[in-house]
């Protein structure tokens, strides 16, 4: 009872100081309001589970992966229903085998294939929708699509640019080296699009632990440097591909921080399944990246973290009923 009573009394204080940052944000001018919304909202995210992400494709696309891993029958989760398993209130939609279908060829469809993810989406606090999706495919021919989406669906808080890394080659001098999939100038023309909606509107980009390291045994560089651009992003998301990497997360972080921007955000990606070697990811790995991700977001370190994905949740990989009980245990923590 006691304890009731405490969550009772901070939801009273929260609701009061969210009442009296809205009638404050009445006097503002539209941008302003935006703003003031926006960090209004920021506060209001008080408990780690505010801060956790799932990061999704449509139902059964790795499935292929899966069969490798001789996990037979594949998955069936949608990525709303993922939210739903994992009970985290943020989504990352990302396009991946040309799915969901653009709108333009889609014709004569009452509602498109991108306006139904997102209904289902609505009772999410904020979805980030891909330009740039599974394998570096899109481009800035997508955000247009984004763009007329989420003015439909205000939970829509910011575009993602997946595999950001592409056309790698080996080159004469040893190096491997590949090119951005938007280059810096249309990142800049992206963010300029991104305004019209009137409100806040963050760019998120994935980079690799083995695009970090310049020694990691597989690394690949990028032309021009990431190092020259990362100002260019809101939120910088880390993966580690290799889950046998996964004791080196540290290394991993320290590299990103040493040429991230101060004012840009870190968000720990944590695949459940390990691709590359068609396998879940060990328990004591799943549990490492977790707790640490969790130590990181408490020190301020990083500011979000993502479950990959949807269509490994159903399969009956260990790292899935993990990080739903995990999520279940910490999620309400104050942070």
């Amino acid at each position: 009872m006691p304890s009731n009573t405490r969550k009772t009394r901070h939801s009273r204080r929260a609701f009061l100081g969210t009442v009296t940052a809205g009638a404050a944000s009445l006097a503002l001018a539209p941008g302003e309001k935006a703003a003031a919304e926006a960090a209004t909202a920021e506060l209001a995210r008080s408990a780690v589970r505010d801060h956790f992400w799932i990061f999704t494709v449509p139902a059964g696309l790795d499935n292929p992966s899966l069969e490798l891993g001789k996990c037979h029958g594949g998955s069936r989760m949608t990525p709303a229903e993922g939210a739903f398993y994992l009970n985290i209130p943020n989504l990352l939609l990302i396009r991946s085998n040309n799915l969901p279908r653009l709108p333009d060829s889609e014709p004569g469809r009452a509602k498109t294939s991108f306006e139904q993810y997102a209904t289902s989406f609505q009772p999410l606090d904020r979805v980030v929708w891909s330009v740039v999706g599974s394998g570096g495919a899109g481009g800035m021919a997508e955000l247009p699509y984004v763009l007329s989406l989420a003015k439909k669906f205000n939970n829509i808080s910011g575009i993602y640019l997946d595999d950001f890394i592409i056309d790698v080659k080996k080159r004469a001098d040893g190096r491997t080296l590949g090119r951005p999939a938007l280059h810096p100038s249309e990142l800049k023309l992206a963010r300029e699009k991104l305004k019209s909606l009137g409100r806040p509107m963050d760019i998120w980009v994935t980079l690799y632990s083995h695009e970090l390291l310049p020694k990691h045994s597989a690394h690949i560089g990028c032309d021009p440097p990431l190092a020259k651009f990362l100002d260019l992003f809101d939120v910088l998301t880390l993966w580690t591909w290799n889950a046998n990497e996964l004791p080196k997360l540290e290394e991993s972080l320290a590299a990103l921080e040493s040429i991230a921007p101060k004012n840009r955000r870190i968000a720990l990606g944590m695949y459940i399944w390990d691709f590359p070697n068609s396998r879940p990811v060990p328990l004591d790995l799943m549990r490492h990246q977790c707790e640490l991700g969790l130590k990181w977001l408490k020190e301020k370190r990083i500011q979000e973290m993502i479950f990959l994905a949807n269509t490994v949740l159903d399969i009956g990989a260990p790292g899935g009923q993990f990080a739903r009980d995990w999520i279940a245990k910490v999620g309400h923590d104050p942070l």
